[in-house]
């Protein structure tokens, strides 16, 4: 049964997205994209700013419902679906500004963030039942196992908003993992830092791919970064695909040096 297990997760993808188009009024932000999506790949989404990328990311994430076309995660299609039901499915994701809960604690951060497969409901809350104390405790346990993983555990009792930039960006990243996802999203994860804390991160990501089984797809300015770690990328502009490849392919590709520097480069 395990090994049956095994070659479908090996074969499907975790993410197959079709004919993905996404209008604000009279604006497409995101024209007829396709990606597919393999278990444990790192892939990169770049693109000029306001190119689409993000706008994929809250499509794919539940945060929009697309105008056209279809996303499939595991398979399964996520047409009406809310974040918390994508979440459930397998996915979790940063945000290019980090969201995290500045009133609750580091340890809390985590907790909350596992509340949808708590497996008890109101009943057994209000009554303390034997669910209720054994999942909390399930909980409380992976909750600081992951916050030591991730040398966060001496923050525990901290709030975010009173921890260094780079440190809030790891805690977001921790609390994503949190949610056992299948496919990590990470919006932008070296927004705001500094060259120092961009070295921290690259180890980090490469840490997460090797020792999670975790597909990881992120958009990212810093080139150093993507063309590091992602083994295939992505570029979009104006909402469209304009070349896909690997990191020498498109470091060298006519398109994709118009988009970003201008018709004159070429």
């Amino acid at each position: 049964m395990m090994a049956q297990t095994q070659i479908q997760t090996d074969d499907a993808p975790v993410l197959e997205v079709n004919g993905l188009t996404q209008r604000f009024g009279g604006l497409t932000a995101v024209d007829n994209f396709n990606v597919k999506l393999m278990p444990g790949k790192l892939t990169g989404l770049i693109g000029p700013n306001g190119a689409g990328k993000t706008t994929v990311f809250n499509l794919v994430s539940g945060f929009y419902q697309p105008t056209e076309g279809e996303i499939l995660v595991d398979g399964k299609p996520t047409a009406g679906f809310k974040p918390h039901k994508v979440t459930a499915l397998g996915v979790a994701r940063t945000f290019q500004n980090i969201r995290l809960w500045n009133d609750m604690t580091v340890l809390d951060n985590i907790r909350v963030a596992q509340h949808y497969w708590l497996g008890y409901g109101l009943f057994h809350s209000v009554l303390r039942s034997k669910r209720y104390k054994q999942r909390e405790a399930e909980v409380a346990r992976e909750s600081h196992e992951l916050l030591e993983v991730f040398d966060l555990l001496r923050f525990k009792d901290e709030f975010p908003k009173n921890l260094p930039y780079g440190t809030q960006r790891k805690l977001e990243i921790a609390r994503a993992l949190s949610t056992h996802p299948k496919l990590l999203l990470l919006d932008e994860p070296a927004a705001g830092l500094n060259s120092h804390d961009v070295k921290d991160l690259i180890r980090l990501i490469r840490w997460i791919h090797d020792n999670f089984d975790v597909s990881i797809w992120m958009i990212e300015h810093h080139m150093d970064v993507v063309m590091e770690l992602c083994s295939h990328i992505k570029v979009i502009d104006f909402g469209q695909t304009i070349a896909e490849g690997t990191p020498d392919e498109i470091r060298n590709h006519p398109a994709v040096i118009t988009a970003y520097l201008g018709d004159d480069v070429i």
